[in-house]
């Protein structure tokens, strides 16, 4: 039996758990350590902290999500100001092995290791994953996250990207107005600026705008409170858009990879789920024209799954060491 640490660090949230691997298998992932990244200057630190709380020496060996490239020799994560020097990493750590994967990607290991019950249909067939082909794996979070999961011969192989941060396409006069108003800011807009947990207040603050009505006090947190609970009409427009933009944008992904099945997931995935089956996102997943037909073919289904990002990381820690 080898214990190793996992962590799964993305821009607000930083999740540690330790996994314990017997014969090239995960055989058991602790309750995890959920740790606020703004209240921790650096990943180091948080580790150390993690250590603390669980009253023991830390394991030698460390599987680590990311949210970011895993490219270099210094890592920026994307939407957290941490910097992570991979060479540094045993030294700091105290370990012997470990293995890097970016997020999205840790979440493809997940959705080629769990069982059918750890998915939710959301809409097209509700027809198991493919056992050969590629499933887009999509998810909202702090930004947006996007991996491929290309499944052939009984192995499956993830591929990492960062379509998240393509270009925005705006679909109607709002998404327009959106767009104009993103573009004035930033210059260029790519798609996380719109679909994800900071872009439900944008999407807000324009619809504000329009209806010249101010906006309401409280951080994002609260907003999306107001928005799921139904609160205010302005917040229920906000989540709508959000989620016709959200199945665009998956649907334009599906067609890129060439996909047969797309999975949801993402820190705000299970929060929306009660709410994204009567919004309309399949409605805008399927609107591609001429491939209307095949994108209603097209599986598209919620990993419930509590933690794929942590049992991703430590799949990716026994495909990269091996048992």
């Amino acid at each position: 039996m080898t214990e190793i640490v996992v962590a799964d660090i993305g821009g607000t949230h930083a999740r540690f758990a330790i996994a314990e691997i017997e014969g090239g298998e995960i055989a058991s992932l602790s309750a995890p350590v959920t740790l606020a990244t703004a209240d921790h200057p650096s990943f180091q630190i948080a580790w150390e902290v993690f250590g603390e709380q669980l009253r023991r020496p830390l394991p030698k060996a460390a599987a680590i999500a990311l949210a970011a490239p895993i490219q270099s020799d210094m890592i920026n994560l994307t939407n957290n100001p941490w910097i992570i020097r991979p060479p540094q990493i045993p030294a700091k750590l105290g370990v012997d092995r470990y293995t890097l994967v970016n997020d999205f990607a840790a979440v493809a290991h997940a959705v080629a290791l769990v069982g059918e019950d750890q998915f939710m249909p959301i809409t097209g067939p509700d027809a198991p994953l493919p056992a050969s082909g590629v499933v887009s794996v999509i998810g909202p979070g702090t930004g947006l996250g996007v991996a491929a999961l290309v499944c052939e011969g009984g192995k499956a192989q993830v591929l990492a990207t960062e379509a998240g941060h393509n270009d925005f396409a705006p679909h109607d006069a709002v998404e327009d107005r959106i767009l104009q108003a993103l573009r004035t800011k930033h210059g260029r807009v790519s798609v996380e600026r719109v679909v994800s947990g900071p872009g439900l207040r944008t999407i807000y603050e324009i619809l504000s705008a329009m209806e010249n009505r101010a906006m309401p006090a409280g951080d994002d947190k609260l907003l999306w409170q107001m928005a799921l609970a139904g609160e205010d009409s302005i917040a229920i427009a906000a989540l709508d858009r959000f989620f016709l933009t959200l199945g665009s944008f998956a649907g334009d992904i599906a067609l890129t990879h060439g996909a047969k099945a797309v999975v949801l997931a993402g820190g705000l995935g299970l929060r929306l789920a009660d709410h994204i089956k009567t919004s309309g996102f399949a409605d805008r997943f399927a609107s591609k024209g001429r491939y209307r037909g095949l994108m209603e073919s097209l599986p598209v289904k919620l990993i419930t799954h509590p933690e794929p990002g942590l049992l991703g990381a430590a799949s990716a820690f026994i495909q990269e060491h091996g048992p």
